[in-house]
């Protein structure tokens, strides 16, 4: 229950999922390594919903992240031996009661099946978008303003950014593990503080702190020395996963397991501070807009960052939407190219590849050439090397058109003993023809978003339909 701000111990929360395909290890490491409270598993993104989405299409009874079952079984001993330790994730994607269902049997054939599971849905509008519009919801493009009415492409999903108090009312439930589908990354950790500190809504400075505590630990072990310019002095290959130590005054203490490898450092933690925040005036959530001109971040001792002072004001009235629409289809297809004319080699094998395509009748809407190795990774910032002895040509398409498409798949492997000399990397067969699913960012008013919070025990959910 909540603890109405009375709560006199620290509250530990773990992040152990930053994306969909992080390290499957790295939760049940974190949690045996050091006592949580909490752990978040942190899994969606705009692309993580498209490739979701496409999941759903293929099978109406998946479309969730399914790496959370493997987590979730890895974690059977530490949920049986520590009663204090919850789950909070976003895993459910856009399929949440199909989450709770699998995850369900997991729990109950563990001998489990008393473990409460909280579900929340509402976010997914995909089903609403014809009412919802009916109803003067024109889901206007943030950069270009068009209402999406005038997209005239096929939308497969359109999410909200929910916000914390769902995941409130599933843990003053009883929820154990809360599966939620799309909710804002930072109220994953906003949600466990509000529940056990009992803070108020209008809260902002505390809701403001909670929120940078959930933003930095939200992409996992970026913010413990991962993805950084030091990883010769890290040891990555055991790095560890991050705790946010939050008080009940709002002050939260960034920190890893000990003997975990890794850092945190003011750096990482700054880095991390300002990573995606757009406006730092003004980064916007679900929860609270806030500020984070006005954080103090320090160190305090041997992987102990203090991050104080984050200030905050009412959120918007609307929340966002991730809306994907089918956009025609790509395929991508690589070679290795070898030889003191690499560079030359590659433009040439790309230029058969096109040249073969117009004799066919087929001129793709959008093509990619580069020359990876010779300063095209990153054009305009490493100088090119016309030199490279060692190239990977890698050419990409999109085209409407999926035989448009599917006749460039079949153009690259004739290079192998008709084009120039010194060509690998070519065992993989032809590339895949994808489907593209495009991103349309909007709002909606809060009001019309109808969420609901369902929990049972993990044994009623296994007779869920999916």
């Amino acid at each position: 229950m909540p603890r109405n701000g009375t709560r006199a111990v620290t509250l530990r929360i773990g992040n152990g999922a930053g994306f969909l395909g992080d390290w499957l290890d790295a939760p049940r490491r974190l949690v045996e390594a050091t006592r949580l409270d909490y752990l978040t598993l942190e899994y969606l993104a705009e692309l993580t919903l498209s490739i979701l989405a496409r999941v759903r299409e293929k099978d109406p009874t998946r479309g969730y992240a399914a790496d959370f079952l493997d987590v979730l079984s890895s974690l059977i001993p530490a949920l049986a031996a520590q009663p204090q330790l919850k789950i909070v994730t976003n895993a459910g994607g856009m399929n949440p009661l199909a989450c709770a269902a699998a995850a369900g049997k997991i729990l109950h054939d563990a001998g489990l099946g008393d473990t409460t599971i909280g579900v929340v849905t509402g976010d997914d509008l995909l089903g609403r978008l014809d009412e919802l519009a009916a109803a003067g919801h024109d889901f206007a493009h943030f950069d270009t303003g068009e209402p999406l009415v005038a997209l005239g492409k096929p939308i497969v999903s359109a999410n909200a950014y929910l916000g914390a108090p769902p995941i409130v009312e599933a843990l003053a439930s009883g929820a154990r593990i809360v599966i939620t589908g799309r909710v804002a990354d930072a109220s994953l950790t906003v949600g466990p503080a509000m529940h056990e500190f009992g803070w108020r809504w209008d809260d902002w400075p505390r809701l403001a702190q909670a929120s940078v505590a959930g933003h930095l630990i939200e992409c996992g072990a970026q913010v413990t020395g991962g993805y950084s310019n030091t990883w010769r002095d890290l040891d990555l290959a055991n790095v560890g996963y991050p705790i946010a130590e939050l008080e009940a005054d709002g002050s939260v203490t960034i920190t890893k397991p000990d003997a975990s490898g890794g850092a945190v450092d003011r750096r990482t933690v700054c880095e991390q501070l300002v990573y995606e925040i757009g406006d730092p005036r003004h980064y916007l959530t679900p929860d609270v807009d806030v500020d984070f001109t006005t954080v103090e971040v320090e160190e305090i001792g041997a992987d102990r960052v203090t991050v104080r002072g984050a200030s905050g004001q009412a959120p918007p009235d609307t929340l966002k939407v991730s809306i994907a629409y089918r956009d025609g289809y790509t395929a991508s297809g690589q070679l290795l190219v070898i030889g003191r004319d690499a560079v030359e080699r590659s433009r040439a094998c790309a230029a058969i590849v096109f040249e073969r395509l117009r004799a066919a009748g087929i001129e793709p809407e959008a093509t990619n050439i580069e020359c990876l190795g010779a300063g095209e990774g990153v054009p305009g910032v490493l100088a090119a090397n016309a030199n490279a002895t060692e190239v990977m040509l890698r050419i990409a398409v999109r085209d409407p058109r999926r035989e448009a498409v599917e006749r460039f798949t079949r153009e690259i492997a004739p290079l192998i003993t008709g084009g120039p000399a010194g060509l690998a990397g070519y065992a993989a067969g032809r590339p895949e023809v994808r489907p593209v699913f495009a991103y349309w960012p909007a709002r909606i008013a809060r009001d019309a978003v109808q969420v609901r919070v369902d929990v049972r025990a993990a044994g009623d959910w296994t007779a869920t339909p999916r």
